[in-house]
């Protein structure tokens, strides 16, 4: 079942949402603030969000800047907003698609649909990683090194999935800094250094002599196993 936030100060347009929504499957959270909205989408990482751009506390376009710095998903406009600057700005700062209201019901589904199918795990997406001394369950999100459990931060998590899912290829900075911290991260590259120090101690890896993870310097970083997909 996927989870769809919806964030809109109009009780009637959340309502509507939520039975149409509801009755094709999907489970649904709702915020009638900017600032509920994107405390709510931290702690429940929804599959998609439905944000509205007039809210009562902070305007749209400030709660989709603040959504991109740590969320992944799609986000979806629905608003009265139809000039032609005010869609352009809210893709341009990572919104993937805008509807204006008034909207048809069966339309969004259909808008919810095909973001949910593009954002869905891919078949070729990596699962479980392991060798001699490493066990890495990537659905489970649980690392095991020697036999140990070792516990990992949500970002240092995010950050191994995307190594290990791009195995053998250079991940830029600026690629690892965009989709785990977002985009107005993109130059704050000493968040990658502490965050690649912090795993090379977890899993007990020599940054002079790698045997996980490689630094391209000045450019980015590399899976060195090979994964079996």
């Amino acid at each position: 079942m996927n989870h769809i936030l919806i964030i809109d100060d109009e009780p009637q347009i959340r309502r509507v949402l939520q039975i149409g929504l509801t009755t094709q499957g999907y489970e649904i959270s709702e915020a009638g603030e900017g600032r509920i909205g994107v405390s709510m989408a931290a702690e429940l990482q929804p599959d998609l969000i439905i944000l509205d751009l007039g809210l009562p506390d902070l305007d749209g376009q400030v709660v989709l800047q603040k959504l991109r710095d740590f969320y992944h998903q799609p986000i979806i406009i629905l608003s009265v907003r139809d000039h032609e600057s005010e869609i352009v700005k809210a893709l341009d700062t990572g919104a993937n698609d805008y509807v204006v209201k008034p909207f048809g019901i069966q339309e969004l589904l259909a808008r919810i649909r095909g973001l949910l199918k593009a954002f869905g795990p891919s078949v070729q997406s990596v699962m479980h990683f392991s060798d001699e001394r490493v066990e890495i369950d990537l659905q489970e999100r649980r690392l095991q090194v020697d036999g140990e459990l070792i516990k990992l931060s949500r970002k240092e998590f995010e950050l191994l999935k995307r190594l290990i899912n791009n195995a053998g290829r250079l991940i830029t900075q600026q690629q690892l800094l965009r989709e785990i911290w977002g985009r107005t991260h993109v130059e704050d590259t000493h968040y990658l250094r502490i965050f690649i120090a912090r795993l090379r101690t977890k899993l007990g890896d020599d940054p002079s002599n790698p045997r996980y993870i490689e630094t391209e310097p000045g450019v980015g970083y590399r899976f060195l196993p090979e994964v079996n997909r």
